[in-house]
């Protein structure tokens, strides 16, 4: 397959390893790409995932809206709209929600995200 289409209203949203709802917008295993997946996760406010790592992929999270902190190996930092972070694989991290409303971001992963491929800490 050259290419691959999804629509947001029709993918449904499912609950990772780390606890965080997420609907899968781009998978090899359903949209016929090959080497990264692009999610959309959601955090209730108060809500955080939990410390995890991926030993294969690494993550880049785009927040699109909400606000909240990330933990990212040793440091702590708050995210917002329009921040973007790079984790590296092997490198502890967690997302919480600190504000009055849901926190969207997208996710991107490559090798594309694995269930296998993540180690709760």
């Amino acid at each position: 397959m050259s290419g691959g289409r999804s629509r947001h209203a029709q993918v449904v949203p499912y609950v990772t390893k780390d606890g965080t709802l997420v609907r899968e917008l781009m998978h090899p295993q359903v949209h016929g790409n090959r080497l990264q997946s692009l999610a959309e996760a959601v955090l209730a406010p108060g809500q955080e995932s939990r410390l995890h790592r991926h030993h294969k992929s690494e993550e880049v999270y785009h927040v699109t809206g909400g606000e909240g902190h990330m933990t990212l190996g040793r440091d702590r930092f708050g995210v917002r709209a329009e921040d973007t972070v790079s984790i590296a694989p092997g490198m502890p991290h967690r997302l919480s929600n600190n504000g009055s409303k849901a926190l969207h971001v997208l996710c991107c992963c490559a090798p594309p995200y694995a269930h296998d491929d993540t180690e709760l800490l």
